[in-house]
């Protein structure tokens, strides 16, 4: 079943360009009515020239014939154009909504969906939907008016023979319907392969490297291929009613053609009719399975615009979990304190990831998470920018609750470093003044050097303007993430996240990026994540977290001696740097 709401969302998108289509309406039905015109000539073509041999019609007709082929071409180019500019400002519209849509899903979204099924939604979906819009909206109405002007000449030349022939006419249709079902449902298919082949190469090209170090080579190349051959049978299923449905008309019209034959030629032998009535009836006849074909055809592409515009519907229905209040205010420059108050919250497996958080961390002090590895320390600093919401409690900056300030105060007011640096196919500068876009380049510049950057930077081919490919792939992981520093640098936010930020850098890189980080935490109020106890000896204060609880806090010298889980996570790190360091030699 057609979902009852698609095609009037369709709809929506194409009302802006109402008048393009409106236009484009009006060409149509003057290309149809010269489709009328052009089989009607074969009467006097026949009848008055070569049987009555008139001398006048000779000069008349051959006149009429190409200015009724010249008023059809114009038309015809006019309608095509305006289709297609219809086609693709829908598309762009369609491509512009979804993305920004997607923008405003949080993290959770992304968790579920896997990214090469979002990238086949807006790329082929949204493709799939102009075929809806401009060849099959306007389509059936150039068909549809070409077949009534047609009809119209039969029944105008001959009504007996006219009847004869539209006895066939239900059984002409009867197989666009049924045929145009199953179309929808090899279409939907098609689609969700389609978006699987696109996931399987956005993950086996970035992760191109894992691929090759485990030697999976042949498997992902099994595995796609196993994917292309889901992919191939529903297109071939698809191509088989397709073709199916092409002879299976031609016969039917072919039967209609036949009676017509019998039973005109029949009367022009009686002396009832004239030859050219009876050519011009025939060729009226031919010209209407035509557009009953095209009909065919048209509803082919309907039903897999509508398939398309289904998925993208599902996305675009998606309400967000983490929205903006319509009254949101904006957040005042951050001062004093940030502060969780029972602060509990879990993902959509209703796993309790955080169990009741009570925390206060004061402006510009360096507080360190510390815990074990699924205990909470990154959903509880992720909570901050509302990349989540709490499920309850409440978490206030200044004493404002945090969910009732605008998305952009408060995420201006908050710099962020991963353990993943995300960085851009862009050049350098470019890079560091990502969100910062007003920066100079002499505070790109600064920024680089405070990140201990500069060095690097300036050795690259073109310096700040080199590019540094995708993920900042020409650039070491300690390079990458002194560039992520400088843009946090350059961003000069109050609060600042750093999650695992050294946790996957060799000892030398560690040092460079722990000299970064310095010049980067004076004055702001920063939560470090640290995997690395020894980054974070000089915190003015540590808090351990450990299954969704604050179950240990205070500084590194006064949490040792309580040999809790500090001192536990300490002694199991030191084992393995010892352990590390004796491989080593």
């Amino acid at each position: 079943m057609i979902k009852k709401r698609t095609i009037p969302r369709i709809l929506q998108y194409v009302k802006p360009y109402k008048s393009w289509l409106a236009t484009a309406m009006v060409c149509m039905v003057i290309v149809a009515s010269m489709a009328g015109a052009q089989a009607y000539m074969v009467k006097p073509l026949l009848d008055e020239i070569f049987f009555n041999q008139d001398q006048n019609m000779l000069m008349v007709v051959p006149l009429a014939i190409m200015a009724i082929f010249l008023v059809k071409g114009i038309f015809y180019y006019i309608y095509n154009y305006l289709l297609e500019k219809v086609g693709q400002s829908v598309i762009r519209d369609l491509r512009n909504r979804i993305y920004r849509h997607i923008q405003s899903l949080p993290l959770s979204f992304f968790h579920r969906k896997p990214t090469g099924e979002l990238i086949s939604r807006i790329i082929s979906d949204v493709t799939l939907i102009q075929g809806a819009v401009s060849n099959v909206l306007v389509g059936i109405l150039k068909d549809t008016c070409q077949v009534f002007f047609l009809i119209g000449v039969i029944f105008y030349m001959n009504w007996r023979m006219a009847t004869i022939s539209m006895i066939l006419l239900p059984l002409v249709i009867y197989p666009i319907v049924n045929f145009g079902r199953r179309h929808r449902r090899l279409s939907r298919s098609n689609q969700q392969t389609t978006a699987q082949v696109s996931n399987l190469l956005y993950e086996t090209i970035t992760g191109n490297r894992i691929v090759k170090a485990f030697c999976m080579e042949k498997h992902e190349i099994a595995r796609f291929a196993n994917t292309l051959d889901r992919l191939f049978v529903i297109i071939m299923r698809n191509t088989r009613i397709g073709a199916i449905s092409h002879p299976l008309m031609e016969f039917l019209g072919g039967i209609g053609i036949s009676l017509v034959v019998w039973y005109g030629g029949s009367q022009v032998l009686a002396g009832e009719s004239t030859p050219g009535t009876f050519f011009s009836f025939l060729t009226a006849l031919i010209m209407i399975y035509e557009p009953l074909k095209g009909v065919s055809k048209i509803n082919n592409a309907l039903q897999q615009g509508i398939a398309a515009a289904e998925r993208v519907f599902d996305v675009l229905d998606v309400e967000p979990d983490v929205a903006e209040r319509k009254d949101a205010k904006a957040l005042p420059p951050v001062k004093d304190v940030i502060e969780f108050t029972d602060v509990k919250f879990k993902y959509d497996n209703g796993v309790d990831i955080l169990k009741g958080i009570n925390l206060k961390v004061r402006a510009g002090e360096v507080l360190a998470l510390v815990g074990s590895s699924g205990g909470g320390k990154s959903t509880l600093v992720n909570l901050i920018p509302r990349f989540f919401d709490v499920n309850s409690g409440s978490l206030t900056i200044d004493g404002t609750d945090i969910r009732d300030v605008t998305f952009n105060s408060l995420r201006n007011q908050i710099g962020i470093v991963t353990q993943q640096t995300i960085l851009f196919n862009d050049t350098v500068r470019n890079n560091i003044a990502y969100g910062s876009q007003d920066a100079t380049y002499e505070q790109v510049k600064e920024a680089a050097r405070a990140a201990h950057a500069l060095g690097f930077i300036q050795q690259l081919p073109e310096g700040f303007d080199t590019v540094i490919g995708e993920s900042g792939a020409r650039l070491s992981g300690g390079e990458r993430q002194r560039v992520s520093i400088a843009r946090a640098i350059l961003k000069n936010a109050p609060i600042l996240i750093l999650d695992e930020a050294t946790s996957s850098l060799d000892t030398e890189s560690e040092r460079e990026v722990q000299q970064a980080i310095e010049n980067l935490v004076q004055s702001r109020t920063t939560l470090v994540i640290a995997h690395r106890l020894s980054t974070i000896r000089n915190a003015d204060r540590i808090i351990v977290i450990q299954d969704g609880l604050i179950v240990e806090e205070g500084t590194h010298d006064t949490l040792l001696p309580l040999g809790g889980v500090y001192k536990m996570l300490h002694d199991m790190q030191f084992q393995d740097d010892a352990m590390e360091l004796k491989d080593g030699e």
